[in-house]
């Protein structure tokens, strides 16, 4: 049978007009795939056909690659757009998504009985979240959703082993999830723990008063050795002299999961956020919370901070037919700040996962979200993990079970040296960036051959202050807490010490601080020059003169810094 030329062309104008027409949709490619049950997690068993949950959908940023470029400049002391960040709106017209983007998606959520509108879209348009069932999520993804059990936790999740995309899908979208990240909050590691037996001040009333009112001690005193108050840290760190003043424009966040709640002690000033069902019970306080706020407020006190309690209740319980939320941990807490027209200058999180354990296409996308809120402005501030340089065997999940070093995803004083724990070491995801270069070639140069095959060389972490000891009041009982937890919430004090100083004089926050502590802000550095972080069977690494992968530059000094971005 012959075909008019007539036909023929008003069948490719039909074609072109509905791309239903024209596309495959069961033409699937592997968007990330397991080759073993994530470590710490068992099969349960398979995912109920009818449960309902929320999906999101990452489309590729179609102008990411400016942001980029945009974030590097405004970071940069030497580029002449230091310090003038990106708006709100500025950094959504660069991570929008195409618009052709937009129009396979929707025709691809259509074809699968999905109302595109009926879906939530962040502001930028780069997210779009929309309510499916297992049996449909399984279809559009060609994969099989099981329930899986995380076994120290006892916290049940739906999720795959693997999933795929069509492939005309690949080129615009970066992540579907819930698929193959397996973190939730119960699962996250919080980077705290109590210290047993450990001394600690003799009352309360002792550490509320250095709370409230940090002493200025010209020299820290011995004590410090063996019970870490605010106190201590303002004194060892240079900041005893510095009273805020910027304290109706600035502020500092903190990241909060797993349940855990901060007290409201007498002298507090920080405001509780709750996200996507977090909440606020007074009467079952965390170990984690309490040490966050109480050292981020008594090195900025009175700078306000805001504490954000995101939900942690499990995506999923057997037998429950009632539909709850996903819980990615750290998509619920972005999208809600990306969302923000006004956000803290400086944030710290001291939850996180073995990098391992988090798939590439999930971690890039987390990431390029942080670097919207480095654009905006925000210095953000992460606890690089308890485990030295790798907890237990050291093991790869990509089936060969390789040892390999395992870093995380996101003491002594006078001097100064490295704690055991400390996490520490270089990402085996992600590149070294330009600007780290030169301080870890450095070292790598030094450190030959040492511990040779058990890592890459890709970015490593840029400064650890004090971690061991901290005095927190928990429930109106103090406890001697370590953990590079302790670690991150003191430097982000420091740091919104900083930014108060900057906006006081008229200028902007300082933003994303890599560029700048790797070039002129070195010298407001203490280095540390001894200590170790061991595990995966070895020493692990050493700290020495200038950059380590232990200890990074060092520890803060507020009062050269001050002078350095003055």
């Amino acid at each position: 049978m012959l075909w008019s030329s007539a036909l023929l062309l008003a069948l490719v104008q039909l074609a072109i007009a509905n791309p239903l027409i024209s596309r495959r949709w069961d033409d699937f490619e592997v968007k990330h795939a397991w080759l073993e049950v994530p470590r710490g997690w068992e099969l349960h068993g398979p995912a109920p056909a009818d449960y309902t949950f929320d999906m999101r959908i990452g489309l590729k940023q179609d102008k990411f690659d400016d942001l980029v470029s945009a974030l590097y400049e405004v970071s940069d002391p030497s580029h002449a757009k230091y310090g003038q960040h990106l708006t709100k709106e500025d950094v959504a017209a660069l991570v929008a998504p195409h618009p052709d983007s937009v129009d396979l998606v929707e025709s691809w959520l259509s074809t699968h009985g999905l109302d595109p509108l009926a879906g939530k879209r962040s502001h930028a348009g780069d997210w779009v979240t929309i309510r499916v069932s297992v049996a449909q999520a399984e279809k559009m993804l060609g994969t099989k959703y099981n329930v899986y059990r995380h076994g120290n936790s006892d916290d049940y999740v739906i999720r795959t082993m693997n999933y795929s995309l069509p492939s005309v899908l690949h080129e615009h979208i970066a992540v579907v999830a819930p698929t193959t990240y397996f973190g939730t909050m119960k699962s996250m590691k919080a980077t705290s723990f109590i210290q047993k037996g450990r001394p600690i001040i003799e009352t309360d009333a002792d550490f509320a008063r250095l709370l409230k009112n940090p002493s200025s001690l010209a020299t820290v005193p011995t004590s410090c050795n063996t019970a870490i108050t605010p106190a201590c840290l303002r004194a060892l760190y240079n900041t005893t002299s510095y009273t805020p003043a910027a304290t109706s424009k600035n502020s500092l966040g903190v990241a909060g999961y797993l349940d855990e709640f901060a007290n409201h002690a007498v002298g507090s000033s920080f405001t509780t956020v709750e996200v996507n069902g977090g909440g606020d019970d007074q009467s079952d306080p965390g170990v984690e919370a309490n040490l966050d706020i109480q050292y981020t407020e008594g090195i900025s006190f009175p700078t306000p901070n805001i504490y954000y309690s995101t939900g942690g209740s499990p995506p999923f319980i057997p037998d429950d037919e009632t539909p709850t939320n996903t819980n990615e941990p750290y998509l619920d807490w972005l999208n809600f700040i990306l969302d923000q027209d006004s956000i803290p200058q400086t944030f710290t999180t001291s939850y996180g996962d073995d990098e391992q354990t988090v798939p590439l296409d999930y971690a890039t996308q987390v990431c390029n979200m942080f670097a919207q809120l480095g654009a905006r402005g925000s210095s953000i501030m992460f606890s690089s993990g308890d485990d030295g340089v790798g907890g237990g065997n050291c093991e790869t999940n990509d089936g060969t079970n390789t040892v390999r070093f395992q870093p995380n995803f996101p003491v002594r004083v006078n001097p100064e040296v490295a704690v055991s724990f400390s996490g520490g070491g270089f990402s085996n995801h992600f590149a070294r960036p330009s600007y780290q270069s030169t301080a870890v070639s450095t070292f790598l140069n030094k450190l030959g051959r040492t511990n040779a095959g058990l890592f890459k060389y890709g970015s490593g972490m840029v400064a650890k202050p004090q971690g061991e000891n901290f005095q927190v009041v928990i429930g109106g009982r103090v406890e001697s807490v370590a953990g590079t937890s302790a670690s991150s919430p003191t430097f982000a004090g420091v740091i919104a010490l900083l930014n108060d100083f900057r906006i006081s004089r008229g200028k902007t926050p300082l933003g994303f601080l890599n560029p700048l502590i790797y070039s002129s802000g070195v010298g407001g550095f203490n280095d540390i020059t001894s200590g170790s972080n061991p595990g995966c069977g070895t020493n692990g690494f050493t700290a020495g003169a200038g950059w380590d992968p232990v200890t990074g530059l060092g520890t803060p000094d507020f009062g050269k810094l001050q002078a350095l971005i003055g």
